[in-house]
């Protein structure tokens, strides 16, 4: 079971969470007018799911519901994402979707509360932790550098958005081309090719991404040309690092990493890329289960 809440992000953007399996006892029904009304739950360990640039919050759904077993699980589809607005207008800055994610988490009822970022979600997951240690009780990065990657990385995105054979017929071309013809591709890789069918609705002339591309670089742009040790070195609560064995986060980067961080710990996932939990998610789900457990035990001290 999903179920959709509705949050108010930063400059008022309309945002959508996904939570996942029965709530738990002290959460209403919805209001009368059709919406979820945010209360004061009962205490219950807590996590927000955050996926990276271009994904949405159905990308967690096989973590969300394992994970719902035990907690409240929810998963938040940021702006210009997944069915959240994506105002033309709007700030897609860092300081706007760390205020989402900061909104989310107390509205939803969810603090203290484990992140679980991938990619810029694990960037907004961890400059969320050093800003807000009150809200945060466990952290985990999943395959996110901590350096910059430069203009070159930014062109690089811009010139491959340029390249998708938009629109794709079905969704079939979708995932052929994600996962086998896309340039970026080094070998057939079917995971891939579901993540970005997720990511796809039908228009009037085919099949076409649900954000707007543009929106996507203005988001990136703001991240790509500088490093994010010191919001590191700022994270008290225990800590994850995730990377898949091909990802984009290299080992010795993700080590330094862990060593930067506080209270940092380091899992790696075998016959992974970038997107360890579609690649791998069993693999993906034995690397921070055990970490999980000990964060969200009722007898784990606290992290501030």
């Amino acid at each position: 079971m999903a179920r959709r809440i509705d949050v108010t992000g930063a400059g008022g953007v309309r945002l959508a969470a996904w939570e996942f399996g029965d709530p738990p006892k002290g959460i209403p029904a919805q209001s009368s007018g059709g919406r979820q009304r945010p209360a004061e739950p009962e205490r219950t360990s807590g996590v927000l799911l955050l996926h990276g640039l271009m994904g949405r919050a159905s990308h967690w759904a096989s973590t969300a519901r394992w994970l719902s077993e035990r907690h409240r699980a929810v998963a938040l589809d940021q702006r210009g994402h997944g069915q959240s607005e994506k105002p033309p207008r709007a700030a897609f800055t860092r300081e706007a979707y760390v205020e989402d994610a900061e909104a989310a988490l107390e509205q939803l009822g969810l603090a203290p509360a484990v992140l679980i970022g991938h990619a810029m979600g694990a960037l907004t997951a961890w400059q969320l932790a050093a800003k807000r240690p009150d809200l945060v009780r466990g952290l985990v990065v999943c395959d996110m550098r901590a350096s910059a990657l430069g203009a070159a990385s930014q062109r690089e995105w811009a010139d491959w958005f340029t390249s998708w054979p938009l629109p794709f017929a079905t969704l079939a071309d979708v995932r052929k081309w994600f996962g086998e013809d896309d340039p970026w591709v080094e070998r057939p890789n079917p995971s891939r090719g579901e993540f970005y069918a997720e990511v796809m609705h039908e228009s009037p002339d085919g099949w076409r991404p649900v954000f707007d591309p543009e929106q996507m670089l203005k988001s990136r742009e703001t991240w790509v040309y500088d490093a994010h040790w010191e919001e590191l070195t700022q994270v008290r609560c225990p800590a994850l690092v995730v990377r898949g064995l091909d990802g984009e986060l290299g080992r010795a980067e993700a080590q330094e990493m862990v060593r930067v961080l506080p209270r940092g710990e380091y899992a790696e996932v075998a016959d992974a890329g970038h997107l360890v939990h579609y690649d791998q998610p069993e693999g993906w789900r034995t690397a921070i289960e055990a970490f999980l457990d000990t964060v969200l035990s009722p007898d784990a001290p606290d992290a501030s």
